[in-house]
C-alpha cells in the first residue's frame, strides 16, 4: 500500500519560490477540475476518506484520473493511502457515482505550476497552487510516494526541500482545500 507523503502550506513569497523551483525544474502549468463525491450523509468526508475525479487541462492536452484516498495514516501531515486510475470521460464516472447513490460533495478549481524533481533519491512533484475562491492566497503541495514503513523519512526529505525553498514549518496547512473553499462560498 502506497502513502502519498505530502505537506502542505502557505506560500508567503510566491514569486521567490517559483525561482527557486525553477532552478530545479521546468514548471508545467496546469489547470485541475475537482469534482469529489461523498455518501449522502457525508460519513466518508468525516471518516477521512476522498473519492476524486480530476481533470487536467495542460495546454491543450486533457486528462481525467480517479483517485480514492484513505484515512490519514499520519495525522500531523495528512498523508494517505492513495489509489489512483486514469479514466476516460468524468461525466460516466458522475452517472456511476450518482447511480451508486453517491452525491457531489463540492467541486473545485486549481491552477498548478507542476515542478518535478528529485532529493534524497526521492521523485518529488512540488505543486504551487491558487484557488481563485480563496483569492490572494498561494499553497505550495510539496510530494512523494512512499511504503507505511518509509513514511517518516519520506516526510523528512519533504521537509528539508521546503525549507530549502523558504516554507517555514510555521505555515502549514492542516484544512483541505474542499474545507477552506466550502467555507468561502
Amino acid at each position: 500500500m502506497s502513502v502519498e507523503a505530502e505537506l502542505t502550506a502557505v506560500v508567503r513569497e510566491p514569486e521567490r519560490v517559483r525561482a527557486k523551483l525553477a532552478e530545479r525544474a521546468e514548471a508545467e502549468h496546469s489547470v485541475y477540475a475537482d469534482t469529489y463525491y461523498d455518501r449522502p450523509d457525508h460519513s466518508m468526508d468525516r471518516d477521512g476518506y476522498e473519492l476524486r475525479v480530476r481533470t487536467i487541462t495542460t495546454g491543450e492536452e486533457r486528462r481525467v484520473v480517479l483517485t480514492y484516498k484513505e484515512p490519514p495514516v499520519d495525522e500531523a501531515s495528512r498523508s494517505k493511502p492513495e489509489h489512483e486510475t486514469t479514466v476516460a470521460d468524468p461525466d460516466v464516472m458522475n452517472t456511476i457515482f450518482e447511480g451508486l447513490g453517491l452525491v457531489k460533495l463540492i467541486s473545485l478549481e486549481k491552477h498548478c505550476d507542476n515542478y518535478r524533481l528529485t532529493a534524497d533519491d526521492r521523485d518529488l512533484l512540488a505543486t504551487v497552487v491558487t484557488i481563485p475562491e480563496l483569492d490572494g492566497q498561494t499553497f505550495i503541495e510539496l510530494e512523494t510516494m512512499a511504503e507505511p514503513d518509509d513514511l517518516k523519512a519520506a516526510l523528512a526529505s519533504v521537509r528539508a526541500v521546503l525549507d530549502s525553498l523558504g516554507v517555514a514549518e510555521d505555515d502549514a496547512v492542516t484544512e483541505s482545500y474542499t474545507d477552506m473553499v466550502a467555507n468561502a462560498r
